[in-house]
């Protein structure tokens, strides 16, 4: 949509600067509705859509997400230039286990459902950082008052988020914003939960979970993180029915309580007789089976292993897969249960395991290995090794795996027809780069388990179900609200068809207290911002939506899952492109992270340098790269900002020549072939562009301006000052005003605030919404005339600075050779080099030679 404001406003200043751009220029842009969503007159053939991260927040963003976001920001310039209608919305994603956990590191306080609600609630700390990481350290409240500081503190954080996102220039329209814990994605996640369960993807099932035990919540797969940690093998004897004994190894001997067979590979000849005849434990002397799966390791260990319930992933597979009973023995709160499995009868077992019983895994597992070397059942010492341990992303503790009853949806890994149609969604989608594809195959070939979205956590959107309750007071069938009631909180709102006083009370019912994983409402970040069910015609409009961009590292979890939810939804991927950024890595090329301590935050620099160099330096890296990053010597940002200078200074330079006279016209071949260059450079940037390589864009466009500004600009300067015919001089100058008109709008998306500081010295519109640049039809090729005069140029400087002359030095006379077409720049050169006599010799190569310098007058002592 166009400006209106009269150029007048902002005439160009005596001393053009960076500093205040960002102020002058966020308010300009939010004064005049620049990046507005024109709804009214928007087509869906011409709508450009951008399902837009939402970040997460609880803290404060980081330099990776400046790096990807200024990605997705050049994208969605380009295309508004182009003339499509875009729509470009922010969300927060403000809800889950960061928010928990910065909120009791903040305010010193831990959920305590059991607790009552205070009205006014006053928390012991206000701005608590880590200072009370330790749950002992925190002060109990009820839900409801944790609740109301999550959303405090959300609120504050989202706040500075977005006065950081506008600082860096962020083309957004911010009246189409969304809170993933707001009244709409809550109704939105609900609603499409109980679709689920009505087409029957969604279910409850009590399984082996994977638990991380700070949080007291399940994760689901795409939640791991795998870490290297040291451990010990210990070497322990299962004793055979004809006395002999069967050595494997362990790192895990506290749940020896909790074995259930032995395991081997069926081609381990070693073990090939023992398939089908049992052993019993050591210490606790229950019997149990050898069996072979293929997953077993032959160099591992001694070759068999225990399978207990459970020590990892492969022995949930070995426990499903082979039928074995489950003797859990870790409890949720991560120590080990009280009552001894069933399987272990005899007084000495029975005593054995008391005294492990309530404790940690780690003093257990202590306990554990004195009691076997008691019983001379651990052979030798343990064998330090490392290895890698599964860890939820945010948690500092290695899961664990226990049973729970949760809620799962359906995503392909039982499913072969669910799971070919998202890879064949997969295949819809453009990446860019291409090979980030094989990431998202490979996590849906790689799927073991359905999307366990149960957490057993406090701030979310809740599972909006409740159960029935009979005569016993036992849970019995699901009660699900109609959609119109959305959204719902079980544990507040009264079940359908029941009154209050029933709650909690055998024949009445009671309400689900889990929440939905986070990513259950992330996944439907299209839905939610392009007002699914509730704006049909928006609806319509946006989606499938045009771009979806992000990092490398959530393919496994946001975008798997948004393809998921748009597949059960409406059978389509959400979109027809996906634009995947590398990570950041420090110097020593280590990914940039929070859990590393690496990680660089981006107002310091966005303060010191400026935005334009700022995104200048991210959209330095294609797509898919990891950019290094030093916050010591920030080198490429240093370039953007000498970039954003430049632009400021040779525009000031170039309007100081006064607008030739209507109808003059180019009529010098320098000219002719300087826009020719810059036609052809209009051409790569536009398909590099459109290609998603923004990188290309930039790198052709800035090295044109140099030649332009080192080169050219020197070539005519003469010329445009006047000193040769009026028709020259108007050929000079229009030529330098139509260019810079040209590359402010190839630079305008990625240095947007100098950019709009010079376009506004000769425009009363935004070069933000002005057309991009298109090559006239019939133009003419480049000739190679400029590249011709720029070496000859280059020559001359070159002769005087061998001479210790300064540039501005008279040269009496000069002889010039190269190609005939050189010829046509002899008059430029002539001026630039302040040469009074020029010969010019036909030659296959460029020289400058027999350059006589004028005499200089003598300096008095």
């Amino acid at each position: 949509m166009p400006d209106a404001t009269p150029a007048s406003s902002f005439s160009m200043p005596d001393k053009p600067a960076l500093e205040g751009l960002e102020d002058k220029w966020g308010t300009a842009w939010e004064e005049r509705g620049t990046y507005l969503f024109d709804r009214a007159a928007a087509t869906k053939a011409n709508v450009f859509s951008i399902d837009t991260p939402p970040p997460t927040a609880s803290g404060s963003l980081h330099i990776g997400h400046v790096f990807s976001y200024t990605h997705m920001d050049l994208i969605a310039r380009y295309q508004r230039m182009r003339g499509r209608d875009i729509f470009y919305p922010m969300g927060w994603d403000d809800n889950g286990l960061p928010t928990e956990r910065r909120v009791q590191n903040y305010y010193g306080v831990r959920c305590d459902p059991s607790l009552p609600y205070v009205d006014g609630y006053v928390p012991p700390l206000e701005g608590g950082e880590n200072h009370s990481s330790k749950a002992a350290d925190q002060v109990p409240v009820s839900r409801r008052n944790f609740i109301e500081l999550c959303e405090r503190l959300t609120a504050e954080d989202e706040q500075q988020f977005e006065l950081l996102w506008r600082q860096l220039g962020l083309s957004v329209d911010w009246t189409q914003s969304y809170r993933t814990i707001g009244d709409d994605a809550q109704r939105a996640a609900q609603r499409a939960f109980l679709r689920n369960i009505e087409r029957g993807e969604a279910y409850q099932a009590d399984a082996p979970t994977l638990w991380d035990v700070t949080f007291r919540t399940a994760v689901a797969q795409a939640e791991l993180e795998d870490k290297e940690m040291p451990a010990a093998y210990h070497r322990l004897a299962f004793h055979a029915p004809d006395g002999s004994d069967v050595h494997i190894e362990t790192t895990r001997p506290e749940l020896l309580a909790a074995c259930v067979a032995l395991v081997a590979h069926p081609d381990d000849d070693r073990y090939k007789h023992l398939f089908g005849t049992t052993v019993t434990t050591p210490v606790f002397g229950v019997e149990v089976p050898i069996v072979a799966h293929h997953l077993a390791q032959i160099d591992k260990g001694s070759g068999i292993a225990m399978i207990c319930t459970f020590g990892d992933v492969t022995d949930v597979i070995w426990w499903r897969e082979l039928d074995l009973p489950n003797r859990t023995i870790i409890g949720a709160d991560g120590r080990i249960v009280a009552d001894a499995p069933a399987a272990v009868t005899t007084e000495p077992a029975l005593a054995a395991y008391a005294e492990i019983a309530g404790k940690t895994v780690f003093s257990a597992k202590a306990k554990m290995v004195e009691l076997l070397k008691a019983s001379g059942e651990m052979i030798g010492d343990a064998k330090p090794i490392t290895h890698s341990v599964k860890f939820f992303e945010k948690g500092d503790k290695p899961l664990e795996i226990i049973s729970t009853h949760q809620w799962y949806i359906a995503n392909g890994a039982r499913d072969a027809d669910l799971r070919a149609r998202l890879l064949q969604r997969g295949k819809d989608v453009n990446f860019v780069p291409e090979f980030m594809r094989v990431r998202y195959e490979n996590w849906v070939g790689g799927l073991t388990g359905d999307w366990l979205i149960s957490r057993q956590r406090f701030f979310g959107v809740p599972i909006p179900v409740w159960y029935e309750l009979d005569a016993d007071g036992e849970k019995g069938r699901v009660i699900v609200p109609t959609e119109a009631d959305l959204p719902v909180d079980p544990a507040s709102h009264t079940a359908p068809g029941f009154d209050e006083s029933q709650r909690g009370v055998p024949g009445g019912f009671v309400g689900e207290v889990d929440i939905m994983d986070t990513w259950a409402t992330s996944s439907l970040t299209p839905q939610i911002a392009g007002g699914w069910e509730t704006d049909p015609e928006l609806f319509d409009l946006v989606f499938p939506y045009s771009l979806r961009s992000q990092g490398q590292d959530i393919i496994r979890t946001w975008l798997f899952s948004t393809v998921l939810r748009a597949e059960q939804e409406s059978g389509v991927a959400p979109w027809k492109n996906a634009g995947i950024s590398g990570f950041i890595v420090d110097p020593d090329r280590k990914k940039m992270s929070k859990s590393k301590g690496n990680v660089v935050t981006p107002k310091g620099m966005l303060d010191d340098h400026g935005s334009d160099a700022v995104r200048y330096w991210a959209a330095s890296s294609r797509l898919g790269t990891d950019a290094a990053f030093d916050p010591q010597n920030p080198k490429q940002i240093k370039i953007g900002r000498r970039l954003a200078i430049k632009v400021l200074n040779a525009a000031k330079f170039v309007y100081s020549f006064p607008e030739p006279a209507a109808g003059a016209g180019i009529t010098e071949d320098l000219d002719v072939d300087l826009l020719a260059e810059l036609n052809r450079v209009v051409t790569i940037a536009t398909k590099a562009f459109d290609d998603f390589d923004h990188a290309r864009a930039l790198e052709t466009t800035e090295h044109f301006f140099w030649v332009f500004c080192d080169d050219y600009l020197e070539l005519v300067k003469e010329r445009a000052y006047g000193s040769a015919t009026p028709e020259g001089q108007a050929s000079a100058v229009i030529t330098l005003r139509t260019a810079v008109n040209v590359m402010l709008r190839l630079f305008a998306p990625f240095i947007p605030f100098a950019t709009e500081e010079v376009w506004s010295w000769t425009h009363d519109t935004s070069v933000h919404t002005a057309a991009w640049p298109v090559v006239p039809e019939g133009a003419p090729d480049p000739t190679g005339l400029l590249p011709l005069v720029s070496e000859a140029l280059i020559s001359i400087r070159r002769a005087k600075t061998d001479a210790k002359a300064s540039q501005k030095t008279l040269v009496t006379s000069a002889t010039i050779s190269g190609p005939a077409m050189l010829e046509l720049g002899l008059e430029d050169l002539q001026g630039v080099g302040r040469i009074e006599t020029v010969t010019f010799i036909e030659s296959d190569t460029v020289s400058v030679s027999d350059i006589v310098l004028a005499e200089q007058p003598a300096v008095e002592a």
